[in-house]
């Protein structure tokens, strides 16, 4: 188990700790939006654009070598040379991620760009056991609660897994400590498949850094792990390399960045998933509009030069809805701004723009 406080190699009939995401409304599209326009927008609806900086900070003390460990994971998928960075800062204000140390309240993370939606004052990752003491894996469990963060889901929920439950097992075994889930939690958590449009392929990957590792006689098929525990071999899978470099290439294999020009309308034709990015430098400073024209479903995110990095501004997501992405926000002379799009779904291909008002 990725996220768990004894070694994969020692599973026992002792239960575990393991990671239990929080419960988040389900987004629910109008009847008028289509299933093909629905599947796009569900698919790539939480992640993030390539070329986000992701900023992190600590919210509580604890020791120094449980932080490097959480950093070490940071850095852990940072070199797969995917087109997300980190960036650790000091104060929440300043963290789109924000890790919590609450001992007893589990390891968890919100999935995806949810997190933007969570006060400031918020966790949205926390680990709730000293994870020094995880030994060699409290690494993986911190690459897991990462791995959430940038949209991947549990993979034991994979619906290609062909995993049949034993679920009278399976929720006697997780109602009882340290976990003490109730019946709606180990569904959510384990028995519940995903929808198809969070899978991230048709294969599942039973060495997932996303999958639990589970005792023998939880689960009835494949019918090997009847006698024999599920054990994932530790760490990013092959797959999972695979999976987070399609969802965020590095900057090198996008679309050549463009620049825009005041009251011109720039073209884009790219397919569902890829995305594209803009510079702007304004003429003066004033209020500006940037907005996409055309049938599409698409994010449009904005973001400042600065010393160090691209700093993320404010973004506009107008997927499943009747009218285009917009940003007005006030820019300046002098400063550089990217702006940057990723496409859901387009109803006529090559009959979208770009244009700053």
């Amino acid at each position: 188990m990725n996220t768990i406080k004894k070694s994969q190699n020692n599973i026992s009939d002792k239960p575990m700790v393991y990671c239990g995401l929080p419960v988040v409304p389900k987004r629910i599209l109008s009847s008028d939006v289509n299933p093909n326009r629905a599947s796009f927008i569900l698919e790539f609806g939480d992640k993030w654009l390539s070329g986000t900086e992701l900023t992190y900070c600590f919210l509580q003390k604890t020791s120094d070598a449980e932080l490097d460990i959480v950093r070490k994971a940071f850095k852990i998928w940072r070199d797969l040379g995917i087109g997300i960075s980190f960036r650790e800062v000091i104060s929440p204000s300043q963290a789109m991620i924000r890790i919590a140390f609450a001992r007893g309240k589990g390891a968890w993370s919100y999935i995806g760009r949810y997190i933007q939606k969570i006060s400031i004052s918020e966790p949205t990752m926390n680990f709730g056991w000293d994870l020094v003491e995880d030994g060699d894996h409290g690494v993986d469990t911190a690459i897991h609660e990462i791995g959430h963060t940038l949209g991947l889901h549990h993979e034991h929920q994979n619906p290609n897994s062909g995993i049949v439950w034993n679920e009278k097992e399976v929720i006697k075994y997780f109602s009882g400590g340290p976990n003490y889930w109730d019946e709606s939690a180990i569904r959510r958590n384990i028995l519940d498949k995903l929808n198809p449009n969070d899978v991230r392929g048709s294969v599942w990957d039973k060495d997932s850094v996303m999958h639990y590792a589970f005792r023998a006689g939880l689960i009835d098929k494949p019918e090997m792990y009847r006698t024999a525990p599920l054990r994932p071999a530790g760490g990013v899978s092959p797959l999972d390399k695979q999976w987070v470099l399609q969802t965020y290439p590095p900057s090198s294999a996008l679309t050549p960045v463009e620049s825009l020009q005041l009251l011109k309308s720039v073209s884009y034709n790219i397919a569902p998933g890829q995305q594209k990015e803009f510079i702007f430098e304004p003429p003066y400073t004033r209020v500006y509009t940037i907005q996409t024209f055309g049938t599409s479903d698409s994010i449009l995110a904005l973001y400042e030069k600065d010393d160090q990095s691209w700093r993320y501004v404010t973004a506009d997501d107008d997927s499943g809805q009747d009218f285009n992405a917009k940003i007005s926000r006030r820019l300046y002379e002098g400063r550089t701004y990217s702006v940057r799009l990723r496409l859901y779904y387009v109803d006529r291909p090559g009959e979208t723009a770009l244009m700053v008002s």
